[in-house]
Order: structure tokens, then C-alpha cells, then sequence
């Protein structure tokens, strides 16, 4: 069992190491209030060492679609299974957010997001990409990019 993740109170558990720890907190509770609030889901999280597969998923869907290698250390990672939807979502020690929505039924949407916590560079890696910014209380600012998954995995 994971960690739930709490959006009234913002803890930085599980992400001190970040030197944006604060903001990717406040990043993840944001991620956990809109499963709450869209699909009555608690949002839980559990360290990266203790998902290894499905971090390895996560960078096979980037390497192979993209060519994408994220050079920082993955902190923790969150898995929804909500109405048909597998959503992966990889905290990394950057400040970097990545979630895989892929609806399990062929021919759904299936993308890749990123978001970058308030105070963090682009990523090298993810410099190609043009990012949108958002609000959010819980988060401050939040830069965000997708793309679309082609392959099936």
C-alpha cells in the first residue's frame, strides 16, 4: 500500500531531495485533488525503487516514441485505473512530473504529459518541447507539454 496523497495539507514526503520539493509537493497534491475531484480516486504514491516496471514502462513509451532519455533520478510514482484510463504518473528529483494516460480500449486516447514544478529549468531533453502555463494554488505555476502515443504498449 502506498502513500495517499493529502491536497489539503501539502507534505514533502517522499520528494525532500527535490531542490524544488516544495512546488513538485505542491504539484502532486494538485494531481491528487483532480482525481479526487473528476473521478472519486485517492492518489496514492509509492517510491520509485518499488516500481521499477512500471518506471521502465514509462521510459520505453518516451525512448521509443520520441528518443527521450529523462537524465533525473525518479522519485515516486502514482498508478490510476479509472473508468478504462491506466494512468502513470513518475515524480523525478528535478521537479519534472510525467504522466501516460492510456485508455486500455484500442483506438483511445493515449498521451504522454509533462509538467514541470515552479523554480525548474526545461529538462535538455525536453527543450524541443513548447510548454502552456497554468495557476494552481496547491502548485503555483505550472508549465505543461503532451504528446500523442502512437505505438502500443
Amino acid at each position: 500500500m502506498g502513500q495517499v496523497v493529502d491536497f489539503v495539507n501539502v507534505s514533502t514526503e517522499g520528494v525532500e531531495s527535490s531542490p524544488v520539493a516544495d512546488a513538485l509537493a505542491g504539484l502532486r497534491a494538485n494531481e491528487a485533488r483532480y482525481f479526487k475531484n473528476k473521478y472519486d480516486h485517492v492518489f496514492t504514491v509509492e517510491p520509485a525503487e518499488q516500481a521499477i516496471e512500471t518506471v521502465e514502462w514509462v521510459a520505453r513509451i518516451l525512448r521509443e516514441e520520441r528518443g527521450i532519455v529523462i537524465g533525473s533520478r525518479p522519485l515516486e510514482v502514482a498508478v490510476c485505473d479509472v473508468e478504462g484510463i491506466h494512468w502513470v504518473h513518475v515524480f523525478y528529483e528535478s521537479g519534472l512530473a510525467i504522466n501516460v494516460l492510456y485508455t486500455l480500449e484500442a483506438g483511445g486516447k493515449r498521451a504522454v504529459g509533462f509538467k514541470l514544478s515552479d523554480g525548474m529549468e526545461v529538462p535538455e531533453e525536453l527543450g524541443a518541447f513548447k510548454f502552456a502555463r497554468q495557476r494552481s494554488k496547491l502548485a503555483g505555476t505550472i508549465r505543461g507539454s503532451y504528446f500523442v502515443i502512437k505505438g502500443e504498449y
